[in-house]
């Protein structure tokens, strides 16, 4: 800082220019952010708007997700059919079918309910999930996106803690 003599004698300081954050180039400085002021040393909140969503990150995430509800699908299928199976429920429900249909009905439920059935089903029950969820969020990403030019995108408040 420096200081210069004003006529009464007394001396006054100079402020340095404050630094501005515009480019170098001239331009006007940058807006202010949605930043909200906080009161004392409490943590900082900014108000963000979501204003698009990238459908390429959005596929790769819901097919990673559907995949793992795929894999979670044929597992309890697995769970479920060796407990049902401990507990006689399958041949239960056969002798039952046999006492009220008779013997000689061609109806085995055991046929339709065996383990490699039922693991099969699960298994393509999870391909058909991995399919339409990531096309259904993709198709839900470019909506969101076409939705949100028009309104203004998701507005959200973040803080730092």
């Amino acid at each position: 800082m420096t200081t210069t003599p004003t006529a009464a004698g007394a001396a006054t300081t100079e402020r340095p220019v404050p630094r501005t954050t515009a480019p170098v180039t001239g331009a006007t400085a940058r807006p202010t952010t949605g930043r909200i002021p906080t009161i004392g040393g409490g943590p900082r909140r900014v108000r963000l708007a979501i204003s698009r969503v990238d459908p390429w990150s959005v596929m790769k995430l819901a097919f990673l997700l559907s995949v793992a509800i795929g894999i979670m699908i044929v597992v309890a299928a697995i769970v479920v059919w060796f407990t049902l199976d401990s507990l006689h429920v399958f041949t239960q429900i056969d002798d039952l079918v046999t006492q009220v249909v008779g013997t000689e009905s061609p109806l085995d439920i055991l046929a339709y309910v065996s383990f490699e059935k039922t693991v099969s089903a699960a298994t393509l029950v999870g391909v058909i999930d991995v399919f339409l969820l990531t096309a259904l969020a993709t198709i839900g990403a470019f909506l969101y996106n076409i939705v949100a030019a028009l309104v203004g995108g998701v507005h959200v408040t973040m803080t730092d803690e």
